[in-house]
């Protein structure tokens, strides 16, 4: 399910950035997105190879940092008016419900 939602994600990102690049002529905040949008996927993908329990999670916090990171470029984009509300709000609550998803995954190991 979360490779799933993060390999979707990966390729909204990618063709948001494509726009961005293209129609906005903004290359600095979307590369950022860019790279931070698709290392979500890319460490998950990378945990479920994980060698241990503790690689597994470490791979998993990393991709949580990611997903961190790439709602603060989102935030930026829409504030900085790059991004308009409607094209924001769908592509920021699928961020919001992967953070969402690697917490409740990754809070078992801090519980545990």
């Amino acid at each position: 399910m979360i490779v799933d939602k993060s390999k979707a994600f990966a390729l909204k990102v990618i063709a948001l950035y494509k726009k961005l690049c293209d129609t906005n002529r903004e290359f600095v905040m979307s590369k950022q997105l860019l790279k931070s949008g698709t290392s979500i996927g890319a460490n998950i993908k990378e945990a479920q190879q994980g060698q241990s329990k503790a690689d597994f999670y470490a791979k998993l916090y990393i991709s949580l940092k990611e997903a961190s990171e790439t709602e603060y470029w989102l935030e930026l984009l829409h504030e900085s008016g790059y991004i308009g509300e409607e094209e924001f709000s769908a592509i920021y609550q699928d961020c919001q419900e992967i953070i969402k998803l690697l917490v409740a995954i990754t809070k078992h190991r801090r519980n545990g």
